[in-house]
């Protein structure tokens, strides 16, 4: 039986790569689906979107013309992910050609959706936390594990509540069995992933247990075979002792942390509806400092929210400066439909805005050649998970840093001492020692 082609765009988050790997796991369950990246020989076209990059609406029916173009006849296209959550019905009402539309919080029901021509399922209380999905991963190497699902916070300029529902947390057994799976087919890393990982056991569906994210890291530590955990992404909120401790203690957790910061201003933080001050985030990143010197620590900023002052903004800098931070991912703030900040009425102007993004970039980009400049000769543990081409092998350092080295296939799944022979802003090169 020859399979069926199958082209899958995924938009956004960590956690859209792991529904769209949940997505293709299912549907192989129900028939075999060979993955092309040819659009026009597919015979199922899914577009896994998300809403919190620029204009995704707009881009999303753009995108839905253009495949529709392209496609053979009689392939079907899905919409799937965070926007198909919050607009449902409207995209197919908008665009009939689209075959079938799917929720964020509805992934597993993939094989009910499929044949059934204008199906929309979006509920954002369906609960899937207990459901055991089939095994697909795209790099055998490491793996992706969902721990939670939705989020429970309000921050102000953020859709992810009203597109991926409340918060729910995975049987911490399943997880272990999930990552256990993907050690014995050869992953010696995990990536834990949650809207706000370190909330892990504030609220389960089928199964009640009393763990907490540090809990689950121990457990987690146990797994024979697995000898890295990453996780992503903390809420600077939960960053308790325990929690900080047993990051910096725990050998077999990366010492790489992404800690959001979005403001440095508390006032600013206070409209977000963050729940934490400037002072808390410093206080944080100290103790991450103290405790673990070795550790990265990397960011989010949002520029220009509604009402920010000049005094405000230069409490971002400050911020920057105090913890310079080795990794930040800036924007310039943009209301999305669905939050409370699309609202306010005080919208910083575009060109103030846009001043204050490239300033705050410009500095994070000398602070960022210093520390990378700062790696030259250095000796890093390197995870080397991807073959590139010209002969080279990429992976990661246990810090977090992107490696490239000369090398074959036989480095891959392998943890290597590599030395730092030059270094750029976004990776560096080294031999293995």
């Amino acid at each position: 039986m020859s399979s069926k082609k199958l082209f899958i765009e995924t938009l956004g988050c960590a956690m859209n790569v792991r529904d769209s790997e949940h997505m293709i796991a299912e549907l192989n369950k129900q028939e075999p689906y060979e993955l092309t990246d040819n659009l026009s020989e597919a015979d199922l076209i899914i577009i896994n979107t998300c809403s919190v990059r620029e204009k995704p609406v707009a881009k999303l029916f753009s995108e839905i013309g253009v495949f529709n173009k392209k496609k053979k006849p009689g392939a079907k296209i899905g919409v799937a992910g965070c926007t198909a959550s919050h607009l449902g019905e409207e995209i197919i009402k908008r665009a009939p050609s689209v075959d079938f539309v799917l929720g964020a919080r509805n992934v597993s029901k993939i094989n009910q959706v499929v044949d059934k021509k204008h199906a929309v399922e979006v509920s954002t209380d369906y609960d899937e936390s207990s459901y055991a999905f089939g095994e697909y991963r795209s790099n055998p190497y490491k793996a992706m594990v969902n721990i939670s699902i939705g989020c429970d916070k309000s921050c102000t300029f953020c859709i992810v509540p009203a597109t991926r529902g409340e918060e729910i947390s995975i049987p911490s057994d399943l997880i272990v069995q999930e990552i256990t799976k993907a050690v014995q087919s050869g992953a010696k890393e995990v990536m834990l992933l949650g809207q706000n990982v370190n909330n892990y056991g504030r609220r389960f569906g089928a199964v009640e247990e009393k763990i907490d994210f540090t809990g689950l890291l121990r457990k987690i530590s146990q797994i024979e075979g697995l000898e890295r955990i990453r996780f992503q992404s903390p809420h600077p909120l939960h960053m308790d002792d325990a929690f900080l401790e047993e990051f910096a203690s725990n050998p077999k957790i990366c010492k790489q942390i992404h800690v959001p910061l979005q403001s440095g201003s508390t006032r600013i933080l206070k409209e977000m509806k963050r729940g934490y001050s400037k002072e808390w985030f410093l206080n944080r990143c100290e103790k991450i400092r103290t405790l673990c010197p070795e550790a990265t620590i990397s960011t989010d900023v949002i520029v220009g929210f509604p009402g920010e002052s000049d005094a405000d903004f230069e409490d971002t800098m400050d911020v920057l400066e105090q913890v310079r931070f080795e990794q930040m991912f800036s924007f310039k703030y943009s209301p999305r439909p669905h939050t409370e900040a699309a609202d306010f009425a005080n919208q910083v102007d575009e060109k103030v805005a846009g001043e204050r993004l490239t300033r705050l970039q410009s500095r994070h980009t000398e602070i960022l050649d210093e520390v990378m400049d700062a790696q030259l000769g250095k000796i890093h543990k390197v995870y080397f998970d991807e073959l590139k081409p010209g002969g080279r092998v990429s992976g990661r350092s246990d810090d977090g840093k992107l490696f490239f080295v000369k090398g074959s296939e036989e480095l891959l799944g392998k943890i290597v001492d590599v030395k730092v022979t030059k270094a750029s802003r976004g990776a560096l090169e080294g031999v293995v020692c």
